[in-house]
């Protein structure tokens, strides 16, 4: 009785082992790849998953007639690189190897990362009027939505949770707004599919999305990354959001990323120029493609007394001149400079997709950006200062021209009277008889009043490195 006890336990076993491996053997795919996604147009995309060592997958698409083949390596791993026609849809791919995966109503089209903290993540689920009446009009099938679930990691992984979903009021409305808005102005300008994938977390820092090896290998990031402190709601740790919610994705062929981050960095100013573009470069690397990077730069708030956020800001400056990147002022958008959250998302996004329409899908958008500080010219009394990016001019939306401050030779800072002669502005004092700075707008709540005609604001500067 107990040998006939036995083996059966023995058969039970086999059996479990048996469904088991045949489970295992199975083809499968990262939530990544799925049914609704988009693939980015005129490319040599990848699809990837896991399947038994050795195993044959098969991939046919309903866009062409080519067989594509794939053989899993020893750690269950393939991968395979397809090719995608120009924007179009809805297509079917089948990929098969034990069993038969059936993706369906896949676009092909433009497909961007949008991420950062909580300015980026902003939706209707915060009561963001903009997105809730928006929603009613959010059926959108040719934007396609995948949200990243918030998660960490001490390694990076190669997977993550999430799906795509159609746009639809229901998705939409949970969705970042600024995402959401961008991806609208694009599809309708462009008449192409957008996917947007949304990997955001409120609250963090740059270092929480930064590769540890860009952290460790510069001893001032480091500085600034040790001296970030510990929450309840968000996770400050070196790398750990890269790894769970960004590795995962690098696999996936994208046009290029929005970032809207860098209010928990206010403190680490001094090493936030350094960080954000050794995080800009390590993603490149990682997706293997020089991809641009738009991001938005943090608006005027009420930070503490000190002028933290102008440097901040100033560092985002100096950061927009890396390859292959724009940033959007937003200082003219901000009803309120108590509130961290600026309601105003629509024409942030409207600003980064201007950017992208003339840069990427040449559009004729006219001048998208707004003055910069070039230069500095002193003649006696007067401060005569130069701009880039003054379009059809500039001007001033009120009677007086605002937030000037000029300095003599003992540094002091007092307020300077500015007026607009041609392409230039001219700042004095009379009791200042030879300047030797000026300072526009530099402070953590100023909200300045100068644009170019084309309604887009003159950024914050200073001429001294005091």
């Amino acid at each position: 009785m107990k040998k006939l006890i036995l083996l059966r336990n023995v058969m039970i076993l086999l059996c479990f082992l048996t469904v088991g491996s045949n489970a295992w053997a199975k083809v499968r795919l990262p939530n990544i790849i799925g049914s609704h996604m988009v693939l980015q147009q005129k490319s040599k995309v990848k699809l990837w998953g896991w399947a038994a060592a050795s195993e044959t997958i098969t991939i046919k698409t309903t866009w062409d007639t080519t067989t594509y083949k794939s053989v899993a390596n020893n750690g269950a791993h393939w991968e395979a690189e397809i090719n995608t026609p120009a924007a179009g849809g809805s297509y079917t791919i089948t990929i098969e190897g034990e069993n038969k995966i059936v993706l369906e109503d896949v676009l092909i089209g433009e497909v961007w990362v949008c991420s950062g903290q909580s300015n980026m993540e902003w939706s209707g689920d915060q009561d963001l009027k903009e997105s809730i009446n928006e929603a009613p009009h959010a059926n959108q099938p040719e934007i396609r939505l995948f949200y990243v679930s918030k998660s960490t990691s001490l390694y990076p992984q190669d997977n993550l949770e999430g799906k795509w979903v159609v746009c639809s009021p229901e998705s939409m409305i949970h969705f970042s707004a600024i995402g959401y808005f961008f991806g609208k102005k694009i599809n309708s300008s462009i008449k192409t599919p957008v996917g947007l994938i949304n990997a955001n977390w409120g609250g963090t820092p740059a270092e929480t999305w930064t590769p540890a090896y860009v952290i460790e290998k510069d001893p001032i990031i480091k500085k600034g990354a040790e001296s970030l402190g510990q929450y309840a709601w968000w996770p400050s740790n070196t790398a750990i959001a890269y790894n769970a919610m960004i590795a995962p994705l690098t696999k996936f062929s994208i046009s290029g990323v929005l970032w809207y981050q860098g209010e928990s960095n206010v403190s680490s100013y001094y090493s936030y120029e350094q960080l954000f573009t050794g995080m800009i470069d390590a993603w490149r690397a990682a997706w293997n493609k020089n991809f641009p990077f738009y991001f938005v730069q943090i608006a005027p708030y009420t930070y503490g007394n000190n002028i933290n956020g102008a440097l901040l800001r100033e560092t985002q400056t100096k950061a927009s001149r890396h390859p292959n990147t724009a940033m959007v002022v937003v200082s003219d958008l901000v009803p309120d400079t108590t509130n961290i959250h600026p309601t105003l998302k629509i024409e942030v996004a409207n600003r980064l997709a201007n950017i992208a329409l003339k840069n990427i899908y040449n559009q004729n958008m006219g001048v998208v950006n707004g003055p910069l500080y070039e230069s500095l010219q002193v003649e006696k009394e007067k401060a005569i200062l130069s701009f880039s990016n003054i379009g059809a001019g500039l001007m001033c939306k009120d009677k007086e021209l605002n937030h000037f401050e000029i300095a003599g030779a003992d540094h002091l800072f007092v307020p300077g009277t500015a007026k607009i002669i041609g392409d230039k502005i001219i700042v004095t004092n009379k009791n200042i008889k030879a300047p030797v700075a000026v300072r526009y707008a530099f402070n953590n709540t100023a909200i300045g009043n100068v644009f170019n005609k084309e309604g887009l604001p003159l950024n914050l500067f200073r001429t001294d490195n005091w």
